[in-house]
């Protein structure tokens, strides 16, 4: 085995401030990641998970923030792809693309994918436009999950997946965070705390770590569903 693989990283943000005109979306935020494990992040809609991704990644300007790869501050992270790799809510990938070309840019085996997803069966060649919208998320999904980052944020991975989809990621998850570490938010927030090894919620514009599923209630957030 590599020893490298065998690594633990830790992937920190703290500090960080983020005001929409009058009204402030975070004020006192601190998650810790690490390699080995799946961390969820759960809130009402309009709490801000999707902007603390996007400010972790570099793609959100905040007022203050510091997020840390190993200690060692980071600014940009969307230009280093082997530190962390991020699944946004919408498409990302060009729907002109062949599943052929996708999967080659990505480094990765359609027939790999095939295998854990028999039920796909699109010829290699079909294009992206012409996969239905839950068809076109799996493919997003895997190739996030899947990539050599020591990190990968999920962004509402599960939307518009069946149930049997949804099932065969939450497996793919548990084997592939033997390598790499994960941070998942999801309005599905049992399949989340199914897989998840910590859960933080996020209210108020705080992040709280979740020691047990009734806090999810104290937060008031269990009870919407």
């Amino acid at each position: 085995m590599n020893p490298s693989a065998q690594m633990k990283y830790q992937l920190e943000a703290d500090g960080i401030m983020l005001d929409f005109g009058a009204r402030r979306i975070l004020a006192d935020v601190y998650m810790k990641c690490e390699t080995g494990k799946i961390t969820g992040l759960l809130g009402r809609n309009g709490q801000g998970k999707s902007c603390l991704m996007n400010i972790i990644y570099g793609t959100l300007p905040a007022l203050s923030k510091s997020v840390r790869f190993n200690g060692r501050p980071i600014y940009e992270a969307f230009k280093r792809p082997d530190l962390i790799t991020y699944l946004p809510q919408f498409h990302f990938i060009p729907g002109f693309l062949t599943l052929q070309r996708v999967f080659t840019d990505f480094a990765l085996d359609y027939a790999a994918f095939c295998a854990h997803f028999p039920e796909f069966k699109q010829p290699v060649h079909t294009r992206i436009s012409e996969l239905s919208g839950g068809q076109r998320r799996l493919i997003e999904v895997y190739v996030v999950l899947m990539s050599p980052s020591h990190f990968s944020m999920l962004d509402e991975p599960f939307s518009q997946l069946m149930p049997l989809y949804i099932e065969r990621l939450q497996v793919l998850l548990k084997e592939e965070k033997e390598r790499k570490g994960f941070l998942i938010s999801d309005h599905l927030f049992q399949q989340v705390t199914d897989i998840a090894d910590q859960v933080y919620v996020l209210s108020n514009g705080k992040t709280h770590l979740i020691k047990e599923l009734s806090d999810l209630e104290r937060l008031q957030y269990a009870k919407r569903y």
